[in-house]
């Protein structure tokens, strides 16, 4: 499983990409939003394939209704993905919030 401290490095080996806090969790921003930790074990990407995650993975793939107003940001339990996949998450976020 990954770690936010995993997270985090990937994140920030992303151009531009710098890290704050966003609502008390880290977040990692381009010039929008690009990551953010959920709680320890949860992360919040953007993404064009929510529903397709979401469909082939509900335990995995989810979103709250905190999160239904926002098509593009999908909540990734990262015991159930891979080091490659997450790093294809974050590329593609980075690329989704400008960077």
């Amino acid at each position: 499983m990954s770690t936010e401290a995993e997270v985090r490095s990937l994140c920030l080996a992303l151009p531009g990409v710098t890290e704050r806090s966003s609502w008390n969790r880290p977040a990692w921003f381009a010039r929008t939003l690009m990551a953010r930790m959920w709680d320890d074990t949860v992360l919040t990407v953007k993404t064009t394939e929510r529903e397709a995650l979401a469909a082939t993975d509900p335990e995995g793939y989810f979103w709250t209704p905190h999160h239904q107003a926002s098509p593009q940001l999908v909540l990734v339990r990262l015991e159930r993905v891979g080091d490659a996949e997450l790093r294809e998450l974050l590329l593609e976020s980075h690329r989704l919030a400008g960077g």
